[in-house]
């Protein structure tokens, strides 16, 4: 009995641990919203075309989202603490050889390493959060302090690297990311105190790694190449062929080894994989609109990097309210779908604003209401998402179905900034053909084709978020929670304990 009590012992260094844990997921969202404000002038510094200008998003996006399961089983095998600190120490390194970055192919390298540390360290955050609260009020406020900080990195990420861009160089805004690593792997080395016994023997399933992994690269160049070769283009139709044989034989793979990366029967589930397909969906519409509206901001109306950062501030106090003043309080009330369904479609009515943006768009007038509506739908969407991740899940799968989550956001966010950023450039490089005969001013009619690229691509994204509350509204069917399984409850042990909904609140981020 003495020694069943000590293993159940709250860890008398967690609260000095969530510090640390969380300083680290600040740094990874503060990263990618960073480095949104950044890029137009890393573009021009290291003449980065605008066709492979996305590239600088969708290379971290992709390894990240390509990689996070593979994280997951990392963490599993080697310890989720040595994890997290080679995680932030091999971030730290990717970032200096970002910001020390002389051409586009060390650019693109060191967002691809980036992505690859923080697949290591994003699970190894969760489930070290996990393990380490393991009574259930504690959890959630735990949770809930972690999504607070990391919710407001998106807004501190946008402010600081327009301050960085201004008054420094783009440069800092890789290289603020060393101290942040330096001092979370420096704490968590010597604060944080895994349980023994957590860890999961089971051997790699390395074909599943390589197989997903090529089929996403393929997937999304081909998406890539269609912009400059065209949809009909051997090479791009190759692309997608290769994409979509590669990825059967990912699901072929994962049907028949003993440890597979990703088991099916986590996909099975029509509310799980409700919430994977409408997450991914909206995530596409979402990452595009990031990309367009910096360089709309900046190129289009001439705002300062600074100013840009402070003009996305609407959207972000939008998804903080959305998610923690309408999910969090509604997500016990109101069935899943009520949440989501209606919160796709509030964004979708949001993008459908900013489908009317013209050169002399007030922001006022048109971009702030359409962030506000776009913000409080994500946010309200996202909130009873997040607690479906885990939804009827056995607690030994509980870590794969979150990471499907991040997969989901992330690869969703690379295929969008990919697909999105193509439809722009066709529907410019279209408006340029069919204007140029008549144009008396060459660099009006520049701006009004970018802007008329940027309006045709947001009415795709339009179409993908009414899409995403379709699937939310008609896949998921589980009604109001009252209780949900939370994994990994004891220390290492990995059983579930049956809880209030209420009490396990996550706060959800989205890396832009």
């Amino acid at each position: 009995m003495p020694k069943t009590a000590a293993a159940v012992l709250p860890d008398p260094n967690r609260w000095k641990a969530l510090v640390f844990i969380a300083l680290a997921q600040l740094m990874v969202v503060l990263d990618a919203t960073i480095v949104n404000i950044a890029l137009p002038s890393a573009q021009q510094d290291l003449g980065i075309s605008d066709a492979n200008r996305q590239w600088v998003i969708t290379a971290y996006a992709l390894a990240f989202g390509g990689l996070l399961l593979f994280g997951g089983r990392i963490a599993d095998l080697w310890g989720r603490k040595r994890t997290f600190v080679v995680g932030l120490l091999g971030f730290a390194a990717a970032s200096a050889l970002g910001g020390a970055a002389t051409n586009e192919a060390m650019m693109l390298g060191s967002r691809a390493l980036q992505g690859a540390f923080g697949a290591l360290l994003a699970p190894a955050a969760l489930s070290l959060l996990a393990v380490t609260f393991t009574d259930v009020k504690e959890r959630a406020k735990a949770f809930g302090i972690f999504g607070a900080i990391a919710g407001g990195g998106g807004a501190v990420g946008l402010i600081l690297g327009g301050f960085l861009t201004e008054y420094l160089n783009w440069r800092w805004t890789f290289f603020v990311n060393i101290p942040f690593a330096i001092v979370a792997a420096a704490g968590a080395y010597f604060v944080i105190r895994e349980p023994a016994g957590g860890r999961n023997r089971s051997p790699l399933d390395i074909p599943g790694v390589v197989l997903s992994t090529l089929g996403l690269v393929a997937l999304v160049y081909g998406f890539t190449r269609a912009e400059s070769d065209g949809w009909a283009a051997g090479a791009t139709v190759g692309l997608f062929v290769a994409s979509a044989v590669l990825l059967a034989a990912f699901v072929f793979v994962e049907s028949k080894v003993k440890s597979p990366l990703l088991p099916l029967r986590v996909l099975m589930e029509r509310n799980r994989g409700g919430v994977y397909l409408s997450l991914g969906l909206a995530v596409i519409a979402m990452f595009g609109l990031f990309l367009f509206l910096t360089y709309y901001l900046q190129i289009v109306k001439g705002y300062s990097p600074v100013m840009t950062g402070f003009a996305f501030l609407p959207m972000i106090a939008g998804m903080i309210t959305g998610s923690t003043q309408i999910g969090a309080r509604l997500m016990t009330r109101v069935a899943p779908r009520y949440l989501m369904g209606p919160g796709f479609l509030v964004a979708a009515l949001g993008m459908l604003l900013l489908t009317q943006l013209e050169i002399g768009s007030s922001y006022a007038g048109l971009i702030l209401p359409a962030q506000l509506l776009l913000g409080l739908g994500m946010g309200t969407a996202f909130m009873p998402a997040m607690s479906l991740a885990t939804h009827g899940i056995e607690p030994r799968d509980a870590g794969v179905a979150s990471a499907m989550v991040n997969t989901s956001q992330q690869v969703g966010g690379a295929i969008g900034t990919a697909l999105l950023n193509t439809i722009a450039a066709s529907a410019t490089t279209a408006y340029i053909a069919s204007h140029a005969a008549g144009a008396t001013n060459e660099q009006l009619l520049q701006a009004q084709a970018m802007v008329h690229g940027y309006a045709s691509a947001i009415w795709w994204a339009v179409g993908i978020l009414a899409v995403s509350a379709t699937i939310a509204l008609t896949l998921i069917n589980t009604g109001r929670p009252g209780t949900t399984t939370i994994a990994g409850s004891g220390p290492g042990t990995g059983a579930g304990t049956e809880t209030d909904a209420a009490d396990e609140i996550k706060i959800p981020v989205i890396a832009h």
